[in-house]
């Protein structure tokens, strides 16, 4: 098991978590119980001990055409995301292709279109800020703070994103007026904002997102988090997924609370985050917690959370990834295990703890991953816990869109 999960084949992989799966799925599948008469994979997927070839055959053309997800260890809601996704992209093609001519029957022109999604954004679409009114706001609320750093820092990237958007849609306006020159930037602009996508010049200053209108409402929540913490305070609760540098924002938490035991000897290379779930929803937070803070917008996938019990649970079926509760994240020094997480168990319950990978969009590579989450699990009998979430794929994603 170890050639094969570590050497031959595992040795290949190049990103950390899909090694943890495929050494999940050998610690699974290869182990002494596949030698034991009557052995399953899963109901239905044993292993043929036939000595002829015509009576394996037989066998293997007994399984499905389209296995189901459970073979895998998924759970069923798995197929329904994949066929979500696969219709999404379907339709997206089909949007690529269509025709963009002049519109008949008496409706508006695409130009038309056009020019009033772009009046409608621009009414919208607050001002940028101007940055040294920032820093003195910043400077009131101790700009010295790591915390604070990072708000400025985020702001000076929306600042860019902000004056883009509003150039282009002035120079778009014209540019279908005939007053300026239709570039080719300007008309690939024009052709997505017909197709209701973001134009590639935004997504290169900003993030992905599936639709123009769920991406332009992103920029407003994204501009009213960072306005309200420099005009008023620190937020009581973060929008994680607000945030162009997330990996900076947690980096910043783990800065602010080393400072605060500096006296202690704490060091900064010493020090890692602690997650704990708690009950609260968004909308109950009304302080931030003394050290550390609380943090939303995170959507669980692959499983459920019993709120009540603080753990993993199996979602019902068709249940889309739901919103996890408040998540307060902050530091302690190396691997601090003293005092025991949220919901912890009691009497003769095992619990267990899954390392839950935090991801900024649907597609989990190195790249979007965030860091990770300690979700608390049940022991489950004839197989870890550890690795029956792993088979499962549970992850936390920022965007489900």
């Amino acid at each position: 098991r170890y050639m094969v999960s570590e050497i031959q084949y595992g040795g290949r992989i190049t990103d950390n978590k899909d090694r943890l799966m495929f050494n999940t799925i050998c610690d699974v599948n290869m182990n002494a119980s596949v030698c034991d008469s009557g052995f399953e994979f899963y109901s239905g997927y044993g292993i043929p001990v036939y000595e002829e070839y015509t009576k394996h055959k037989e066998f293997l053309e007994q399984y499905p055409e389209v296995d189901p997800p459970e073979v895998f260890g998924l759970h069923s809601n798995a197929d329904i995301i994949y066929r979500t996704r696969q219709s999404q992209h379907t339709l997206n093609t089909i949007l690529d292709i269509q025709p963009r001519g002049a519109s008949g029957g008496g409706g508006k022109s695409p130009e038309q279109i056009v020019i009033d999604m772009a009046d409608d954004f621009l009414r919208r679409l607050p001002q940028a800020w101007k940055l040294d009114q920032v820093r003195e706001l910043m400077r009131k609320i101790d700009d010295k703070k790591p915390l604070n750093i990072f708000c400025r820092q985020e702001i000076e990237r929306l600042n860019v994103c902000i004056r883009l958007i509003r150039s282009t849609l002035k120079d778009l306006k014209l540019a279908i007026a005939g007053i300026v020159v239709m570039s080719i930037d300007l008309q690939s602009a024009r052709d997505s904002l017909y197709d209701a996508k973001v134009p590639t010049k935004w997504v290169v200053v900003s993030w992905p997102s599936p639709t123009m209108g769920l991406w332009f409402e992103e920029v407003l929540s994204r501009q009213k988090q960072l306005d309200l913490w420099t005009k008023e305070d620190r937020p009581a609760k973060y929008w994680l997924t607000g945030f162009y540098n997330p990996q900076g924002f947690l980096t910043s938490v783990r800065q602010e609370v080393t400072r605060a035991h500096k006296g202690e000897g704490w060091a900064l290379d010493d020090v890692s985050l602690r997650t704990e779930v708690q009950k609260l929803e968004k909308h109950e937070v009304e302080r931030p917690p003394s050290e550390g803070v609380f943090i939303y917008g995170l959507y669980l996938e692959g499983a459920g959370w019993d709120k009540n019990r603080q753990r993993l649970k199996d979602p019902a079926p068709k249940d889309p990834p739901k919103e996890l509760p408040i998540l307060y994240v902050t530091a302690v020094q190396g691997d601090d295990t003293r005092r025991p997480p949220i919901g912890a168990a009691k009497g003769k319950e095992k619990m267990a703890k899954y390392e839950c990978p935090v991801y900024k969009y649907s597609t989990r590579n190195d790249i979007n991953w965030i860091f990770d989450v300690s979700l608390t699990c049940e022991e489950i009998e004839g197989i870890s816990a550890k690795n029956f979430w792993q088979l499962r794929g549970v992850c936390l994603l920022c965007s489900v869109d």
